[in-house]
Order: C-alpha cells, then structure tokens, then sequence
C-alpha cells in the first residue's frame, strides 16, 4: 500500500479510539491562593490520608505550604513527596506509588507542571492496579476497572493542559518515552491558583500560552467528530489567550488574566482529551527531540508555519475562530476571516516577543526529521495528511525564517 495512503488511513484511528475514552469532568476552584481551600475539599470528600506530591522547585519556594496547613487544619493526615526533579520514569513512578501505599492516601493531590501531573496519574492507577508492576503499566492504553485513585490536580503553569488529559509520558526503564492512555482517570477537582504563576518567567509565561493556544486550535480543526460543548471550549479557550496572553507577559501579576490563561490551558487539556493533537505537535516533538529545544519553543517555531501550510484543508475553521473572536466582521468572506485569524495568531507571537527564535532545522537532516513527524502523527487526528514532500516543505518554511 502507499505510504501515504496507508498514513491517511492511520489517521483516522485516534479520532475513533478517543470517542470511547471517558475523560474526568472534575470541579474547578479558582482563584489567587485559591490552593489554601484543600483542606476544605478534601474534608468534604471524606479524606482522613492524602498525599501531597511537587517537584523540587516549588518545595524550595515552599509554595505547598499553605496546602499542607489547610490539610493539617481540617485534621487530614498528608504525606508530602517532594522529589520529582526531572520528566517521569517507571522508577519515578515507582518511588511515589510506594510512598502512597505507605501513607494508605486516598487521594494524591498534584502540585506542578506536567512531569509532576503525569507522574501523579501513573500513581493513581499503580495503586489501584497493585498486583502489577511499574513496567507493566507502560502500555499504550492502560484500563483501570471501576476508576483510579482520586486526584486533585493544582497547576503551576498555564500550558500544558495535563491537569485534566488523560494520557501520561512515561520514560520506560530501557529509556524510551511513551504515552500511556488512562481508561478510568479519576481527577476530581481542579485547583486554578494564579499566585503559582505570577512569578514565571516573561518567556516560560509567553511559551506555555503557544502550547495552550496550539492544543485549542488543532483541537478545533482536527477533523474528529465533536460535540458543540468541547468545540465551545475550544474556541473560548483561544479567544482568552488572544485576549490575555499580551497581558501578561506585559503585567505579570495582572491576577485576572493570570486566571484566564489558566482556564485557558485547561481548555487546552480538555481539547487533547477529545479532539486530539494535530502536525504542530508532531513537527515541534520531532525538532525539539532533533535539536534539544524545550516543549514551548518548538511549538511557537511550528505554529505558523503548520497553520498557514494546512490554510485549504482548514479555511472554513479558522474563519469560525475568527468570527467568534471578533476579529472580522459579518460581512468578511471564510478566506478573509481565515487570513485574520492568522494574522492574530502571528502578531500575538510578536508581541509576546517569540518571532525571533532561530530556527535550528539543517537540510542535511530533512529524512531524518521526515520520518520522525511522519512516526509521531500518527498519533493524531489531523485535518490533512501530510506526504513526506509536504513535511520537507515545512522543514523549508522553518528554515527560512
């Protein structure tokens, strides 16, 4: 069969797997310093043993403090792990599931970015699945009968989305990254703090925002069937980044628009949940592995370039994202309302200070990289399936600035 065919074919799959995948619908909480309500939550679901897990980082700054005080302060027993210094490993996991089992916690609250989340969501099925091994549970779709161990998930960065998506990248004890589908995720709550990410860096800040923004975006033009409600989600959480992404990388401790980009990354995770990634996150996985370049910085370079190369397949789309964030009139045609919608996208990446990265791509090293996003979309649910000379194509655009 040709490669291309069979690609195309292959495609389709994600799209029809992640239909039947429940995905947690957990309460959200927000606020600036809105973590100190724990307590509070978990004395209402009944908890008498938690454990609190954060990274090295966030323990230094001591920004789990008030958590544990709340927790101590409703008589909740709380173990803290607060170790995690790196991206998840099957030891990682292994080291933090034994730590609950120890403290018999009935819930694991996360406190971090990704690694922490995704480490935390291999823990809550481990515990639950305490028959089976770290590796066993490495496996690209993992069923966890009933549901996981509850989470509480209290995102540090506004980008990632992993707070509620129900996949996990585990780094395998032969060291190899996979993703693991959770079937049975059980984060209940949400805790949006704006005080954890008042002090990011201006760049970090403008960085997660593009990987927040890039999940909506190919969430709403991916060609998977969904529902009004999580295409609203989509497309809202756009337009809170297009509104106030600018604002913070300008006023950092601007609260309100802290808590929207929040918001905003959760839509973000949701999107990934139910309408998948597309070849923004496959070009940005296979250059940042190629060329050592962190998660933000390769999707910000791959946005635009991507966007505009797929504008045929999605010209309908964008003009719907255009029209619901206001940034044409009535009367604008589609290709009209889609080149505005670009057009936003490309200015907000300038005045976010993030349309000078150099490209790292070399030519030299065009089959290597066509073969590394052909390999990694196959993950996702794309609006338009790239031939190998659409990729070099690409390759071309982001060489050439």
């Amino acid at each position: 069969m040709d490669t291309y065919i069979f690609r195309k074919q292959i495609h389709r799959l994600p799209g029809k797997v992640i239909r039947h995948v429940p995905t947690p619908e957990p309460h959200v909480m927000e606020g600036h310093g809105a973590r100190a309500q724990i307590g509070e939550i978990c004395k209402a679901c009944g908890y008498k043993q938690v454990l609190l897990v954060t990274d090295q980082t966030l323990h230094q700054l001591g920004y789990e403090q008030k958590m544990v005080r709340s927790l101590e302060e409703a008589g909740i027993g709380c173990a803290l792990f607060a170790d995690i210094n790196s991206e998840p490993t099957a030891a990682l996991v292994e080291a933090v599931r034994k730590a609950a089992m120890k403290s018999q916690a009935e819930c694991v609250i996360a406190l971090g970015g990704g690694s922490v989340m995704d480490t935390c969501k291999m823990v809550a099925a481990g515990v639950r699945l305490s028959h089976l091994g770290t590796r066993a549970l490495l496996i690209k779709f993992l069923v966890v009968p009933g549901k996981t161990l509850p989470m509480i998930t209290v995102p540090s960065t506004a980008g990632t989305g992993a707070e509620v998506t129900v996949c996990a990248v585990v780094t395998s004890p032969r060291g190899v990254k996979g993703s693991t589908v959770l079937v049975g995720l059980n984060v209940t709550h949400v805790i949006l703090d704006s005080e954890l990410t008042v002090h990011a860096p201006q760049m970090v800040t403008a960085a997660c925002g593009m990987d927040a923004l890039s999940h909506m975006v190919e969430g709403a033009v991916s060609d998977v069937d969904v529902d009004e409600r999580n295409m609203h989600l989509s497309m809202e959480g756009v337009r809170l980044i297009l509104q106030h992404l600018p604002v913070v990388v300008r006023e950092p401790e601007n609260v309100d628009s802290r808590l929207a980009m929040c918001r905003a990354a959760m839509y973000g995770g949701n999107a990934i949940n139910t309408q998948l990634a597309g070849y923004v996150h496959a070009f940005a996985h296979s250059i940042g592995a190629k060329y050592h370049l962190s998660h933000g910085q390769a999707i910000t370079l791959m946005l635009m370039p991507v966007l505009e190369y797929q504008k045929e397949a999605c010209l309908a789309k964008y003009a719907m994202l255009a029209r619901y964030c206001h940034l044409v009139g009535e009367t604008a045609s589609d290709r009209e309302a889609a080149e505005s919608f670009l057009q936003a996208v490309r200015q907000l990446i300038a005045t976010c200070g993030m349309d000078k990265l150099p490209s790292p791509v070399q030519t030299a090293d065009y089959d290597e990289l066509v073969r590394m996003v052909a390999a990694d979309s196959i993950n996702y649910s794309a609006p338009m399936t790239f031939r190998n000379e659409d990729i070099v194509n690409v390759l071309k655009m982001v060489q050439n600035g």
